[in-house]
């Protein structure tokens, strides 16, 4: 037996005792090394359950962020075996349809699609059943907290920022400095964008990018916020970059709003809603506005060699650790938005 916890959906979390699963044909068995927690998780389960389909929570071991080592492989394995250290995709898709062909299990529309820690089990116990074809391998060089980190927030980030494209060409502002919106500076950092700048509503998370050198300049949001980040932009002409990860209307519209001419926009915070002017604000400057939603597992695959050769880890974005049986408290203090990321780790330091 082991211990597990789950979200009832009133802001507490509940820790069961459950039985360690057994791999079937094309299954492993991963000991979860670390398992962090997602916004989403805060918005759609632990706060209430809300939404359907992808969003529909069925009372499962929480978690959809897990990084650990396989310890028992079922039948049938092509690729991974005993020992290997890997990330799960955390959306198990049909495998057929076109959007699983892809790679783009997120997508996927067949009702056997199951989110790990949604409609079944996630990483919030000591071991976590998944399938082979869901497995990323995990480099030496990276740390199970680094892991834990791709399989949803940075690779999320990563896909949104190749679908406008981040170089030295460019000026990148992050609207939402939640662990996803650091997550975007440092990546826009690693990719070589020319200048960074972020807003947030809260003090916290605008410190802590500064702390880790992620940003040249960070803004409380205010009033003449729009005004401020296009001061930091080349003769005040807005950036060419720039990526919303909010999920708030003001947010949103700052982003667009700060958008150089012929700039480019993308949306990956979730929820909330937008408003604003098509002409002024997007037709007459010629301004693209993109779509992100997290990333598919060729792309994980590419973004765990990248880290690996740019040297930097996602870790750094973690502030507070807990165990599992503080899970209760890690959740909270999650909520409350005040931190970088929050991590639950099952082993200290264990690469």
């Amino acid at each position: 037996m082991m211990k597990a916890a789950y979200l009832p959906g009133n802001s507490t979390v509940e820790i069961k005792e459950v039985a360690i699963p057994t791999p079937g044909p094309g299954q492993v068995l991963i000991r979860t090394k670390a398992s962090t927690i997602c916004g989403s998780d805060i918005r759609a389960i632990y706060r209430e359950h809300l939404g359907k389909g992808p969003e529909a929570y069925q009372n499962k071991i929480a978690g959809h962020e897990p990084c650990g080592q396989i310890v028992k492989c079922g039948d049938n394995m092509k690729r991974f075996k005993n020992g290997d250290r890997v990330i799960i995709y955390h959306i198990s898709g049909c495998g057929v349809c076109n959007d699983c062909r892809r790679g783009y299990m997120i997508s996927c529309s067949s009702p056997t699609r199951a989110a790990y820690g949604w409609q079944r089990d996630g990483g919030m116990a000591p071991y976590i059943l998944a399938d082979e074809k869901d497995c990323v391998l995990l480099p030496d060089e990276l740390t199970y907290t680094d892991g834990a980190q791709v399989a949803c927030g940075f690779g999320t980030v990563y896909e949104g920022l190749e679908k406008i494209g981040i170089s030295g060409n460019d000026q990148v502002l992050v609207v939402g400095l939640g662990p996803v919106g650091l997550a975007a500076l440092m990546l826009a950092k690693a990719l070589g964008a020319s200048k960074l700048v972020g807003v947030d509503t809260v003090q916290e998370r605008c410190d802590i990018a500064m702390k880790l050198g992620l940003a040249d300049a960070v803004f409380l949001s205010g009033p003449d916020t729009l005004e401020n980040v296009k001061a930091q932009s080349y003769g005040q002409k807005g950036f060419e970059k720039t990526v919303d990860c909010s999920g708030h209307t003001l947010g949103r519209q700052l982003a667009i709003r700060a958008t150089r001419q012929w700039g480019k926009n993308v949306m990956i915070g979730e929820g909330g809603t937008v408003e604003f002017n098509p002409s002024p604000d997007i037709i007459h400057d010629q301004i693209s506005i993109h779509g992100s939603w997290v990333t598919n597992i060729w792309r994980m695959e590419e973004l765990v060699e990248r880290l690996v050769r740019w040297g930097i880890h996602p870790e750094d974005l973690v502030t507070q650790r807990f165990t599992l049986d503080q899970a209760e408290q890690a959740y909270a203090l999650m909520n409350e938005g005040r931190c970088g990321k929050v991590a639950i780790v099952f082993d200290e330091e264990i690469k």
